[in-house]
């Protein structure tokens, strides 16, 4: 065992492949390129014990040498949103309310430093450095000019968001097959405060409190 995979507890693996080009998000996860994207899902709780049916949520990522791609398709029963904000700036405190979050750490050696990106169902965001040696350990005045967009599908019951992050912004010169990151994929869903609402991690983080548990990251690998 390495001894960057030897600081991590988490195995879980999610597949990114190459998009043929860079495209512009716009929330909709029908068309052909997310086609070839290896999909995953959860529904349990952070702790990876509770399963929320309601809350089943798919995830994919795609890639291209400039900017990394995610995808989130959320069922939902209520959405718990803020209303009347300016969509053009970013929301404080945005997990508080219903949202979809990616923590990215593209150098895994340094295992406390990383990257967090939120989007809400009505397109708020909010992006933030994160590094836990220091206080406070999270930077809002790091930017990284992520594009994203979501789309609400009141019919269904589902909300769907798409991410476009520059990998220049998390100090990546450009992502090539055989990369290996470290990710951990969140959701928050429901009405209520945090012990009523549904809190969902992709890789399980056991008699977790927070989701700031970097050792339980799981691994995105970018293949052609």
């Amino acid at each position: 065992m390495s001894k960057t995979m030897s600081l991590y507890i988490s195995d879980l693996e999610i597949v990114s492949k190459r998009a043929p080009q860079d495209f512009s998000p716009e929330g909709n996860l029908d068309k052909p390129v997310w086609r070839r994207a290896a999909w995953q899902r959860f529904n349990h709780d952070m702790m990876g014990q509770k399963r929320y049916a309601q809350a089943e949520t798919e995830v994919a990522t795609l890639w291209t040498p400039a900017n990394f791609y995610l995808a989130f398709r959320a069922h939902y029963t209520a959405l718990n949103l803020y209303e009347g904000e300016n969509p053009a700036a970013e929301k404080w405190k945005l997990w508080e309310r219903d949202v979809v979050e990616a923590f990215i750490n593209p150098a895994p050696d340094r295992v406390n430093h990383y990257y967090e990106f939120e989007v809400s169902p009505n397109n708020l965001f909010l992006d933030l450095e994160i590094d836990k040696s220091k206080t406070p350990f999270n930077d809002p005045k790091w930017d990284s000019h992520f594009e994203h967009a979501t789309h609400i599908d009141s019919a269904q019951h589902i909300w769907s968001c798409e991410m476009r992050i520059p990998v220049t912004s998390m100090g990546v010169e450009r992502i090539a097959a055989g990369q290996v990151w470290r990710i951990n994929l969140f959701r928050a869903d429901g009405l209520g405060d945090d012990s009523q609402r549904r809190l969902l991690a992709w890789s399980p983080i056991p008699r977790g409190t927070t989701f700031h548990a970097p050792e339980r990251f799981g691994m995105v690998r970018f293949e052609e």
